[in-house]
C-alpha cells in the first residue's frame, strides 16, 4: 500500500488508538518515519480501560490530537442484536465480540477522517493477527481512497522489543515484560493473550480473569434469571425493561458472579494459524443460549435446521472481517425474517460457570402438551404412525432387499429380486 506523501503540505495520520503497547509505539514510529501529523481517536465499545487517561498519555507520546468516541450503544444495537439473532458462534465457541466491534470501528474512523481531512488511516494490528483484515478490508470498502498503514507489521519488532522501545524514548505503557498480556475489551466479550497463554497446556492464571468469578469463589447458590425477548431481541431482564446496552451491561455482572462466560479454546485464524483465545463473555452465552432455546420453541422444524447450518456461516464471513459484504446483507434479511416469532421468556440457571435453560414459555410456542403427553389426555393419533413408518423406511426396505439377494459371486439373482420386490409391493 502506499506510504503517505511528504511534501510542503503536512499530511495528517489518523491512528485507531487503543491506549495499550502497539499503538502507544506507534505515535512515536509514525512521526518519526513518517514526520506526520498523528491523530489518535479511540472507539469506545465498552472497554474497561481509563480513556481519558488514555487519551492524555496519546497526547504526551506526541499525538496532535487525541478524540474518544462513544460507540456502546451503536454497537449493541446494530452489531450484537444482529450477531445474536443469528446466534454467531466462532467455532462453536467464540461470541466474536472482537470481530464485531472492529467494522463499527472503522466506520467512525472513516468519518473522522474525512472531518480532519486525514487521507491516511493507521491500525496497531500484528502481521499474524484476524484484525489486520477486517480493519484494512473494511476501510477498503468504506473508503477505497484512503492509504492505510501498518506499523506493527512493518516494525518487525517482538513484543519485548516494543516495551524495550517504549523504554528507550521515554513512551508511557500499560504492560511490563512481567504482565505482557494483550487485552481486548467490548461489551461482548473480554479477549486475553500473549504471555503464558501462548503454551496451549497450561491453565489460565486466575489473576488474567477480570469479569467472571472463579468456581471456588463464586456463590454456593444458584442465581435464576429470566429474559424476555422481542422479535429475536432481548428486551427484559428479569422482569425490568432493558435497552439492548443495559441489558447485556447487567447480565454481565450477574453471570460474571457466577463464573459463567469463560472460553479457552484453540481457534483456527483467518491467517491460517491456530492460536490458543481466552474470553470472558458472559452475557454473549447466556443470551445466546437463551435464544437459541426460544427459537426451538417457536420455529417449525425445517426452518430452525435452515438457520443452524446458515449461522456457522454467518459466523465465519463475520470472524473473515467481512461485515459490509453483501452477502452478509442478504443473510441479515433471511434470519431477520426468522425473528417474527421469536417472542417469549427464557428462564436460566446460573451455578459454578454453568448456565442451564430450565423453563421457557411463548405465545407463538409450536410445543403442545396434549401432543407430546404420554398420560390420558393424549391425542396423538399411534394409530398413523404405523403407515407413516412404512411410508418412510420403503426406500431403504427396497434397498435392502436388492442387496440382501446377491449370490456368492456379487451377482443379483434377478428371480430372487422380483419375488421379494413384489412382495414389498403388495
Amino acid at each position: 500500500m502506499k506510504s503517505p506523501s511528504k511534501g510542503k503540505e503536512q499530511k495528517k495520520i489518523l491512528l485507531a488508538y487503543s491506549g495499550g503497547l502497539d499503538t502507544s509505539v506507534a505515535i512515536h514510529w509514525l512521526k518519526q518515519k513518517y514526520g506526520c501529523e498523528v491523530v489518535a481517536v479511540t472507539v469506545d465499545v465498552g472497554q474497561s480501560d481509563d480513556l481519558k487517561e488514555a487519551m492524555r498519555r496519546a497526547k504526551a507520546i506526541g499525538a496532535s490530537r487525541a478524540w474518544v468516541i462513544d460507540a456502546k450503544k451503536e454497537f449493541a444495537e446494530d452489531y450484537i442484536i444482529p450477531a445474536l439473532k443469528a446466534n454467531a458462534l466462532y467455532e462453536g465457541n467464540y461470541p466474536l465480540g472482537t470481530a464485531l466491534a472492529r467494522p463499527l470501528m472503522v466506520e467512525r474512523l472513516v468519518t473522522m477522517a474525512r472531518r480532519l481531512g486525514a487521507d491516511t488511516i493507521a491500525h496497531g494490528c500484528t502481521g499474524k493477527g484476524n484484525d489486520q483484515v477486517r480493519f484494512e478490508v473494511s476501510i477498503m470498502a468504506l473508503a477505497p481512497d484512503i492509504t492505510i498503514l501498518a506499523p506493527t507489521r512493518d516494525w518487525n519488532m517482538s513484543r519485548d522489543e516494543e516495551i524495550e522501545y517504549a523504554k528507550e524514548h521515554d513512551i508511557p505503557i500499560p504492560v511490563t515484560c512481567e504482565a505482557p498480556y494483550s487485552i481486548d475489551e467490548s461489551v461482548w466479550s473480554r479477549a486475553i493473550e500473549c504471555g503464558v497463554l501462548e503454551d496451549p497446556w497450561q491453565e489460565p492464571p486466575e489473576a488474567i480473569f477480570e469479569w467472571t468469578k472463579g468456581i471456588e469463589s463464586s456463590p454456593n447458590a444458584p442465581e435464576y434469571v429470566e429474559l424476555g425477548f422481542c422479535e429475536g431481541v432481548p428486551v427484559s431482564l428479569n422482569g425490568v425493561t432493558m435497552e439492548p446496552l443495559e441489558l447485556v451491561t447487567a447480565l454481565n455482572e450477574i453471570a460474571g458472579n457466577h463464573g459463567v462466560g469463560r472460553i479457552d479454546h484453540i481457534e483456527n485464524r483467518l491467517v491460517g494459524i491456530k492460536s490458543r483465545e481466552v474470553y470472558e463473555a458472559p452475557a454473549a452465552i447466556v443470551l445466546t443460549k437463551a435464544h437459541q432455546d426460544i427459537e426451538s420453541l417457536v420455529m417449525p422444524k425445517d426452518l430452525m435446521h435452515y438457520k443452524r447450518a446458515m449461522e456457522q456461516h454467518y459466523a465465519n464471513l463475520v470472524y473473515d472481517g467481512l461485515w459490509f459484504s453483501p452477502l452478509r446483507r442478504a443473510m441479515d434479511a433471511f434470519i431477520e425474517e426468522t425473528q417474527e416469532n421469536v417472542t417469549g421468556i427464557v428462564k436460566i440457571k446460573l451455578f459454578k460457570g454453568s448456565a442451564v435453560v430450565v423453563g421457557r414459555e411463548s405465545a407463538h410456542s409450536l410445543y403442545s402438551t396434549d401432543l407430546s403427553t404420554y398420560e390420558k389426555s393424549d391425542e396423538f393419533d399411534h394409530s398413523a404412525a404405523k403407515g407413516f413408518i412404512y411410508v418412510w423406511g420403503l426406500p431403504l426396505k427396497v434397498a435392502g432387499v436388492v442387496n440382501s439377494t446377491k449370490n456368492g459371486n456379487g451377482v443379483l439373482n434377478e428371480i430372487a429380486v422380483k419375488e421379494e420386490y413384489s412382495s414389498v409391493c403388495k
